[in-house]
């Protein structure tokens, strides 16, 4: 959901006030584009992003596998406002600003997601109550999830020229998004649980590429984490 740098501003390796000084061309850059490059020096909130998004889904996924007898996913709620929901929204409001439309994207896009199921959940929205039929709210939840499937599917052709462990994190959860709509419309609980095992293994891809991102924004970190770097094609001259 971000990718890092390794000459990040809040690091201290540049100390540049303009960009020419950034990129060491003058004044010859054209005005659009002074303008348009503009060192931030706010931190890197691709962990705080990633670890939100991890641990929202992770719970949410251990119900959906009715983990010890769970079968009501209501005690997500909490989790889906404030850490899935508020937390992924201030990180992808961070995001923007360090330039990483991607990560910015992303964050808040599945901030809003989470916010917007948790208010399915609560009883005083009258969101799930104002389906009499059962089987029309599973519809309902089922395009409501289809939706997301698609967005999802987006982001994947925009990870595929970042690397191989966002390429993974972003596929587990458009198959885990498609199996719970197919879940929600066939109503069978075998591929709910299925999309339960999806949704926790791609929590786990978010817990590395999370850490990764953490400890890459430490000077003094000991430990980094690949991510399997996709080299950049050079066009031929």
């Amino acid at each position: 959901m971000a990718s890092s740098t390794t000459t990040d501003v809040e690091k201290g390796g540049i100390q540049a006030t303009s960009p020419q000084e950034v990129l060491g061309n003058g004044s010859a850059l054209p005005v659009s584009y002074q303008l348009a490059v503009r060192p931030s020096r706010i931190g890197n909130p691709g962990a705080l992003g990633l670890f939100s998004f991890a641990s929202t889904t992770f719970l949410l996924s251990l119900y959906n596998f009715q983990t010890r007898g769970i079968k009501h996913p209501n005690v997500v709620v909490g989790m889906a406002l404030f850490c899935g929901g508020l937390a992924q929204l201030l990180a992808g409001m961070w995001e923007f600003p360090r330039g990483n439309v991607f990560g910015g994207t992303a964050f808040i896009s599945y901030g809003a997601f989470w916010m917007s199921y948790a208010t399915i959940l609560i009883p005083a929205s009258g969101i799930a109550a104002s389906f009499t039929d059962p089987k029309e709210l599973q519809s309902a939840v089922g395009i409501f999830l289809i939706a997301w499937f698609m967005v999802t599917l987006f982001l994947v052709v925009a990870t595929l020229r970042k690397n191989i462990a966002f390429i993974v994190m972003f596929s587990f959860l458009a198959l885990t998004f498609l199996l719970l709509a197919v879940g929600e419309f066939s109503d069978k609980l075998s591929v709910t649980k299925a999309g339960g095992i999806f949704g926790a293994l791609t929590s786990f891809m978010a817990y590395y590429i999370g850490l990764s991102e953490l400890l890459s924004s430490e000077d003094m970190a000991v430990v980094h984490l690949p991510l399997g770097i996709i080299p950049k094609r050079v066009a031929p001259m």
